[in-house]
């Protein structure tokens, strides 16, 4: 559970770092634009991979229950999930409707992922981990809003973005159904 616990510590905090916007700047500024994003990706990349291994040496000696998740829970979330995939298709940064709509699409797919894996699963790891990322989500978007970033802009009509967030998150959200025992060691269906 430390391992675990480090992980979103130190991920999350790296992500949390970026919101001081004037410290960011100057740590910028000290170290130069390129070494401050390797730095920044390195030490991300290591919460990220603690993040993986403290998760997956939980699973391995057991979940801890604290609640019992509602029979619609696991149904819910897997609707849910597909909201977040599209939104996170809808990241980059081609102008769509979809995204014009979310605003921060990124952020919308962190807050889905989170709620939709905190309906389904009512154990002590999940509620660290997807709970954590579902305060920092909304931590993050109020930052965003008090610092006056209006997000993407709204486009009056679907585009070409839009196909291909729809196409893209589908399918991404398809393959995870299918990986996510392979890759999670959940099954989702059935």
């Amino acid at each position: 559970m430390l391992i675990l616990v480090l992980g979103i510590v130190i991920f999350l905090g790296t992500h949390t770092f970026t919101t001081f916007r004037d410290r960011r700047a100057h740590l910028i500024e000290s170290l130069g634009p390129n070494p401050f994003k390797a730095i920044y990706s390195i030490i991300a990349l290591a919460g990220f991979a603690l993040i993986v291994w403290g998760f997956s040496l939980y699973q391995a000696q057991g979940r801890i229950p604290l609640w019992t998740p509602p029979a619609w829970g696991r149904d819910a979330a897997i609707v849910l999930m597909w909201f977040a995939f599209v939104a996170l298709a809808c990241s980059g940064k081609a102008p769509g409707r979809i995204r014009g709509w979310l605003r921060h699409p990124m952020l919308v797919a962190v807050k889905i992922w989170a709620l939709a894996h905190l309906l389904a699963n009512g154990d002590l790891g999940g509620l660290l981990l997807f709970g954590s990322f579902l305060a920092w989500a909304v931590y993050d978007r109020i930052a965003v809003k008090r610092r006056g970033d209006l997000g993407a802009s709204r486009v009056p009509a679907f585009t070409r973005a839009d196909a291909i967030a729809l196409i893209g998150g589908t399918v991404a959200y398809v393959a995870m159904i299918f990986l996510h025992p392979v890759l999670i060691g959940v099954r989702v269906l059935g």
